[in-house]
């Protein structure tokens, strides 16, 4: 008989939907659901451990060990499973630390050595998402803008990622799965700054906004949901009682969102969150000094945050973090199984296109906002394709032809990989973590090939299969399993739609039509619906179509309707994750688009406003890193 799950364990027999309903409902129970509060003034050695759930008095989880005394004035971060702490001040002689430590959510005990930061500080800021932690800021004995970043799975010294906006300490930090956000602080003078960097690529941080109260603040606690930031008491030059808030995926001044327990205020208190609630132990009211309470709040509500327990001890300047806090998923970390995370990735990338070309550039495409520069390098290509995998975005042919590929993560410039078993031109593009396929194309004729290239190593591309049909210019998709190749022309649009399984090599197999006969419109997949966009519908009278209709990957039959893009357009550029698919430029006879459009892809519509890019542009290549094609493999 078959062991039906009850709600207070995880144990059993689940089927899909009833994982689902328990995850989005909050009581899929989690190990990961405990925060970690480590450090802080005497005794400053110790890591507490406190439940989400329960909200019971939080146990000694054990010892940090880097130090026999204290370690105050931290950075903390954590992914799935460690919980790390970085620098901070050791209450003994020097009073500045380089040290590393972690210690693991599921396994009490003491921490151990992780590495050392590039420059000893204390009154740092550290943020992370499930692969990279970041550190910025702190004090030596003067002020630094100084940011680090460690790879959280490994171990090993930090490596320099670039500088902040204005050197500072004792700064507070948040973020979601992209954005590393440092807030407020002092220079020695308090400071209202808040700047941001992309935490997969490497650089300078950027100017985000202010901080609600003017003059700035420091020694306050903070902690995120997966779009939310959230800055809660501190000092400036009296305590403050105020919790702000702070919408990550744009940029602009925090607001104030509510207030903390009681009305002396609080500073020095450490954060951490679950996601849906964030809690702040400890710290320093004044009088009548340092308390040991423990408050939470609705991360999406805010209103006066609610006294729910207390710490073991009276402490101040302690660190916290959790398993489950914002930066690592989508919004209900606090309860989510880790096997069901999905691919991760948000950057997409556009290169080249006409009329001039440029620099590669990239959006963050769970949020809004213009295009950026993501490497010095000017792109020229036009009529390419691409796609990628979770490491590399590859750009496809084109015009000149070759097929080449940066790496998300070091925001570097491009570099060849290798050819294409012609040189072709606006061909359709589609990859799962480990192959990329490139369907049909000109060379100039129509061609009806399949090349297929190994995107972990580089060389030349090798021979797949074939279309059912020759045409240019197509586009491509794909669930992890299985390609798609949807339009193109021969000589006149087309409505046809092919299918190939990516692990395999063969001739492709009719799939079904689009509801609109078209060429060169722009792709988005997540894990089980692509997206087909815009193209060209009849050469004369030109009409570029804003058509957008869709297909469920698994299964084969004819596309359904999806919507509409703000504009009729040809050579529009697609990206996705596996929740939003963005199209970038296009052409208009005879207007030329710097606009990006955005939709959800699980549901239908029309297309809305996400931003521009940094030039109009049309038939350039895009590339994303965490693309529906990507989960699972």
């Amino acid at each position: 008989m078959a062991n039906y799950p009850q709600l207070d364990n995880s144990s059993g027999v689940w089927n899909l939907r009833e994982v689902y309903d328990a995850v989005m409902g909050g009581y899929w129970p989690n190990a990961n659901s405990r925060a970690l509060v480590m450090g802080g003034f005497t005794p400053g050695h110790s890591v507490e451990s406190y439940n989400f759930q329960t909200k019971a008095t939080p146990t000694i989880f054990g010892d940090l060990t880097i130090t026999a005394t204290e370690t105050y004035y931290a950075a903390s971060f954590g992914s799935f499973t460690r919980a790390i702490i970085a620098g901070g001040d050791p209450g003994a002689s020097p009073s500045v630390s380089d040290v590393i430590a972690y210690g693991v959510f599921a396994t009490e005990g003491n921490f151990a050595d992780f590495g050392n930061l590039t420059s000893s500080r204390n009154g740092l800021g550290g943020v992370s998402n499930s692969i990279r932690g970041v550190a910025g800021g702190g004090i030596n004995p003067s002020v630094s803008n100084v940011i680090d970043y460690v790879t959280l799975a490994s171990t090993g010294n930090a490596t320099d990622f670039g500088d902040l906006t204005q050197a500072r300490g004792r700064i507070g930090s948040t973020g979601n799965p992209t954005r590393a956000l440092w807030c407020g602080g002092y220079t020695p003078t308090y400071v209202n700054t808040i700047d941001f960097v992309e935490i997969m690529t490497t650089g300078n941080a950027t100017d985000f906004g202010d901080l609600a109260r003017t003059g700035g603040q420091l020694n306050y606690g903070s902690i995120s949901s997966s779009t939310r930031g959230i800055i809660a008491g501190g000092f400036n030059p009296s305590l403050s009682d105020e919790i702000q808030k702070i919408e990550i995926a744009s940029q602009g001044n925090a607001i104030d969102f509510g207030d903390l327990s009681g009305t002396a205020g609080l500073r020095l208190d450490a954060g951490a969150s679950n996601s849906v609630t964030g809690v702040l132990f400890a710290g320093y009211n004044g009088a009548p000094g340092y308390v040991n309470y423990i408050q939470d709040f609705n991360i999406a509500s805010g209103g006066t945050a609610v006294q729910v327990g207390a710490n073991t001890i009276n402490n101040g300047a302690a660190v916290g973090t959790s398993g489950c806090h914002g930066g690592l998923n989508d919004g209900y970390q606090g309860t989510r199984p880790i096997p069901f995370q999905e691919a991760g990735g948000d950057l997409g990338l556009y290169f080249g296109g006409e009329p001039a070309g440029g620099p590669i550039q990239f959006i963050n495409i769970s949020s809004t906002g213009n295009a950026q520069q993501f490497s010095d390098a000017s792109i020229t290509c036009h009529d390419s394709s691409g796609s990628g995998n979770k490491i590399r975005g590859i750009s496809y042919g084109g015009s000149p032809s070759g097929i080449r590929y940066v790496e998300f993560a070091t925001k570097g410039n491009i570099a060849n990989f290798g050819d294409a078993t012609a040189a072709k031109q606006v061909v359709g593009c589609a990859a799962n973590n480990t192959r990329l396929l490139a369907g049909g194309g000109s060379t100039p004729s129509n061609v009806n090939n399949i090349d297929y290239l190994t995107i972990g190593t580089l060389g030349n591309a090798a021979d797949f299969g074939d279309l059912t049909v020759a045409r240019k210019p197509l586009a491509g998709s794909s669930s992890n399993t299985r390609a798609v190749f949807a339009g193109g022309n021969n000589p006149d649009p087309s409505d046809t739609i092919d299918y190939v399984t990516i692990s395999t090599v063969g001739n492709a197999a009719d799939f079904g039509n689009l509801t609109v006969a078209r060429r060169q419109g722009g792709s988005a997949s997540s894990t089980t619906r692509a997206v087909f966009a815009g193209g060209r519908s009849t050469p004369s009278p030109i009409v570029d179509s804003n058509v957008m209709d869709y297909i469920t990957i698994a299964t084969t039959g004819n596309a359904t309707d999806f919507g509409n893009l703000a504009h009729g357009r040809l050579g529009t550029a697609g990206v996705s994750n596996t929740i939003r698919g963005c199209f970038m430029g296009g052409l208009n006879q005879p207007t030329v688009y710097a606009s990006i459009d955005y939709i959800t892809i699980a549901s239908t519509g029309n297309a809305a406003d996400f931003g521009d890019l940094i030039a109009a542009a049309r038939g350039g290549a895009s590339a994303a890193n965490g693309h529906g094609g990507l989960v699972g493999g």
